[in-house]
């Protein structure tokens, strides 16, 4: 036993003390992690750092395309209110200049009420590519004349008296390709012949011609009659402007225009009988 201690004692002292640190290291480890565990931690903790930056950063651009997001649908919402906006003022604006137009009208028509009037019921609509009349039911025996203007309540004028019975009577209308009247733009106060043409019948139009080349005419502007001439009556509305065309010479401009009076859907008229000027 002697000679192993002497022989062997350094490696016994030295794997006791292996012994020793070991179960040193293993009670501290034991009430800590064990070590693959705290090693495991150790390599993992660079990549949960990157975890947590990348979610961030994640949850960073998410709440900006969400902003982003609400902002672009407010901003449209916004452009979509103002688009409104603008359409109203326009309209309101319209609607200014439209009782402007009516009032300078209504002005005009004053000097007009010395109008003698025959009320007349619509017994007939006449209506074919080349010809648009009305049969009323007034005549000579109610004093009315070839050439009387016939027109609606509003003073729009539906057309012409081109022969008359005792009881009744036929009316030319606005359209027909045989009425030719003097009329004036009322805005620009040129100057033209109003009259039916063979190709705008079928969509109900008239023709406005020998205006100026150089008239400047917008869709919408009034026509009215002009009463040159003193034969018929100033100021009654014939229509408005539908579009501008130059004529085939490129000299002349003329004008299509819708009428105002609703030919097709009139039951009552009036016959103007006779009529004062009034300056």
């Amino acid at each position: 036993m002697k000679n192993f201690l002497k022989q062997h004692g350094l490696w016994v002292l030295f794997a006791g003390a292996v012994i020793a640190v070991t179960l040193a290291l293993m009670s501290y480890f034991s009430t800590t992690s064990s070590p693959l565990v705290n090693l495991a931690s150790i390599v993992s903790a660079p990549f949960k750092s990157a975890y947590t930056s990348l979610v961030s950063w994640i949850d960073d651009k998410k709440a900006y395309y969400e902003d982003y997001t609400a902002l672009e649908e407010e901003n449209k919402q916004l452009k979509q209110q103002l688009a409104e906006m603008e359409q109203q003022v326009r309209k309101a604006q319209d609607a200014l200049d439209e009782n402007e137009r009516l009032s300078k009208l209504l002005n005009l028509r004053e000097k007009y009420r010395t109008f003698e009037l025959e009320t007349a019921t619509i017994i007939e609509h006449s209506s074919s590519n080349w010809a648009s009349s009305l049969t009323l039911n007034r005549g000579t025996e109610h004093g009315v004349e070839v050439n009387d203007c016939v027109i609606t309540e509003s003073y729009y004028l539906v057309g012409i008296v081109s022969e008359v019975g005792q009881n009744s009577c036929t009316v030319l209308t606005v359209v027909d390709t045989d009425t030719s009247l003097g009329a004036q733009v009322f805005r620009t106060k040129d100057v033209g012949v109003a009259s039916g043409d063979f190709s705008l019948m079928g969509s109900g139009k008239l023709k406005l011609s020998y205006l100026p080349a150089q008239t400047q005419l917008l869709n919408g502007d009034l026509v009215v009659t002009s009463g040159l001439g003193e034969y018929y009556p100033s100021g009654l509305v014939i229509g408005t402007v539908d579009e501008v065309q130059m004529d085939d010479s490129g000299a002349t401009r003329y004008a299509v225009v819708e009428p105002s009076a609703p030919l097709d859907e009139l039951t009552e008229v009036f016959i103007v009988k006779s009529f004062d000027i009034v300056d």
